[in-house]
């Protein structure tokens, strides 16, 4: 691949301040090219933007009264960031524990968060129980084995039941209340008794209600959109290492990190994960009833990140979707 943009060229790798490696993974990106302080300095940095929505999500979670469990979960999604920064950084074995096992209990939290929602006593205190043994036996048996795979399939496994349990759960608990309404005002328009003004609060739900589920399954789409190509992307890089490497040097450098697919992964999937727990946030509160007190900011469907807030005293209380039309 011939260099026709002007390049500065790729230094050899080295031993680092770090050295010597002794993490179980070691990825694409080359050690210690940039500098001796960061073993993977692409993959360190991208961790940036975990630390950088974490506390919008923290921020978001205090400022607009959000349940706990999600200001606990951004708390984990925070720790993911971290040690995946300190994980690349170094790639010593203890990091890459901090950074595999925080996924682990970040989805954890989710899975909580998911399964236990108005669930009377002893479920949420036995989910609780079953989830921390759960985590301790993941911890134990993975540093036992030492085998990434083992880690991949659980996350994958625990990811995959959090989310569909969370878009049944959104179908269920939402759409047949919908579809209630609509019945209901159906026989309200027969009754000559009911007001006006009730009719047309029943129609302004029931608008609202399909906007939003509109809305959710779009915030679905894209998220995980975005967290999938991240998977693939990573995938790419895992298994044309050796092409992608000799094409960084033929470009050089800054053009070569556009290469390193390890660092797309980061930023997809964190990218992901938030619109994760955004929707969890919004979901959370309509199986709450609270569609009227907190709305979904979303200028931009691509070029945005979202945000579910409480609504301004002078709001309009319309629906609790996008501020713009799908």
């Amino acid at each position: 691949m011939p260099s026709w943009l002007p390049a500065i060229p790729y230094a050899p790798a080295q031993d680092g301040y770090w050295s010597p490696v002794t993490s179980t993974i070691n990825w694409c990106e080359e050690d210690y090219y940039a500098t001796i302080y960061s073993a993977e300095i692409v993959n360190t940095l991208t961790n940036l933007l975990f630390v950088w929505l974490a506390f919008r999500g923290i921020s978001n979670c205090i400022r607009n009264q959000h349940d706990s469990i999600f200001l606990v979960t951004f708390l984990g999604y925070l720790l993911v960031g971290t040690g995946s920064f300190l994980f690349h950084a170094t790639l010593k074995y203890p990091m890459q524990l901090v950074d595999e096992l925080s996924m682990i209990y970040t989805t954890c939290l989710m899975f909580y968060a998911t399964f236990s929602h108005n669930k009377a006593h002893p479920i949420p205190l036995l989910l609780g129980i079953f989830l921390v043994s759960l985590a301790v036996f993941i911890t134990g048996y993975y540093h036992y084995l030492q085998d990434p795979a083992f880690h991949q399939n659980a996350y994958a496994i625990l990811t995959a039941i959090v989310l569909f349990r969370s878009m049944y759960v959104m179908e269920v608990s939402l759409r047949p209340t919908l579809t209630a309404r609509q019945t209901a005002h159906s026989v309200i328009q027969e009754q000559d008794a009911v007001n006006e003004g009730e009719k047309r609060e029943q129609k302004r739900q029931d608008d609202r209600d399909r906007i939003i589920l509109k809305t959710m399954w779009t915030m679905i789409a894209v998220g995980l959109g975005v967290f999938l190509g991240g998977f693939g992307i990573w995938n790419l890089d895992n298994i044309y290492c050796g092409t992608l490497r000799r094409w960084r040097h033929d470009i050089g450098l800054p053009w070569g990190i556009l290469l390193e697919g390890h660092g797309w992964w980061h930023l997809m999937t964190g990218t992901g994960a938030y619109f994760y727990i955004t929707w969890g946030i919004w979901l959370r509160h309509c199986l709450n009833g609270k569609q009227d007190e907190y709305e979904l900011q979303w200028p931009s469907l691509f070029f945005s990140l979202p945000l579910v807030v409480r609504k301004g005293a002078g709001a309009k209380a319309q629906n609790g979707s996008l501020k713009k039309e799908l």
